[in-house]
């Protein structure tokens, strides 16, 4: 049966950029969920010391729960050979703090869709620094997850490998046995395309999920298509309760069950607080014991 863990979506900034909530204090909010781990961030601040990582796990690990990923963001796109480099770098320290922090899979991502980066260099780039990292990966028993992701929210543009053809393309130039997919239904429909599409293309390499929902706030899905190029987030697509948005998880679940899948699913949504969050908990445990009956 899939686990179920949490993300604290609605508590980034306050966690990574003013540090008016310590981690301490979103790992004490999240005992009143039913989940059975914890999805951290790297940008988390109280993690930026080595040091304390030891203690967070310990303190998950007490209530019973684990951190099995790690959200971070590496940039892989950038023109300048030494640019990446870092990025590599950088990714191989977020390996290090996954495993610190007692985790199996530790996230990936192309990089940004500069202007000046053609299709082929992108991938290109892309394709070599995963390559790169994962004999470092393996050497600590992580797997990199390589998510259909949006754009990560401290970043200028979206993701070079959104589009459900060159995600595709990049996993295909990737074998290895500790790398497959982090699937995310909700980031397909920001690219304006289609979820279940995406799933049946990717679903043999599945071995996360992010689960979140989107509803249109105003537009339709075409008027989303056009808007493509948007450097921001698009605005006619909010976060909601999952299971009340446009993906269909009864198809979704349909699908992975299909070929297996017995992953933990990371809860990416309620944006707008604790009870948000809690009534998703809900959906999501009801639809797992459903499909994955004991």
């Amino acid at each position: 049966m899939p686990q179920l863990a949490a993300f604290p979506k609605a508590f980034l900034d306050n966690l990574c950029v003013d540090g008016s909530m310590s981690l301490e204090r979103w790992i004490d909010l999240s005992a009143s969920l039913d989940v059975d781990g914890l999805e951290f961030y790297s940008g988390f601040l109280d993690l930026q010391d080595d040091r304390n990582w030891p203690m967070f796990r310990k303190m998950v690990e007490n209530q019973g729960r684990c951190i099995p990923m790690l959200c971070c963001s590496p940039d892989f796109t950038h023109p300048d050979p030494e640019f990446r480099h870092r990025q590599v770098e950088l990714e191989k320290y977020w390996i290090d703090m996954t495993a610190g922090l007692g985790g199996k899979y530790c996230r990936v991502l192309s990089g940004q869709r500069r202007p000046e980066v053609t299709r082929e260099d992108g991938l290109r780039y892309a394709a070599d620094s995963i390559l790169q990292c994962l004999p470092y990966a393996a050497d600590r028993g992580i797997t990199l997850i390589l998510e259909n992701h949006y754009k990560d929210g401290y970043w200028t543009f979206p993701e070079f490998a959104q589009k459900m053809d060159v995600f595709c393309e990049l996993i295909g130039r990737i074998a290895a046995p500790n790398f497959g997919v982090n699937y995310d239904p909700s980031n397909t429909i920001l690219a304006g395309e289609d979820p279940l599409e995406l799933l049946h293309r990717v679903k043999d390499r599945v071995i996360t999920m992010h689960a979140s929902d989107r509803y249109l706030a105003y537009g339709t899905i075409e008027d989303l298509r056009r808007q493509e190029d948007v450097t921001g987030y698009a605005k006619l697509l909010c976060h909601g309760v999952i299971g009340r948005g446009l993906n269909d998880y009864d198809a979704i679940f349909t699908e992975l069950k299909s070929v297996g899948f017995n992953g933990w699913i990371s809860i990416e949504d309620g944006v707008d607080g604790m009870d948000q969050l809690q009534q998703s908990v809900s959906f999501l445990r009801n639809k797992i014991r459903s499909f994955w009956p004991v």
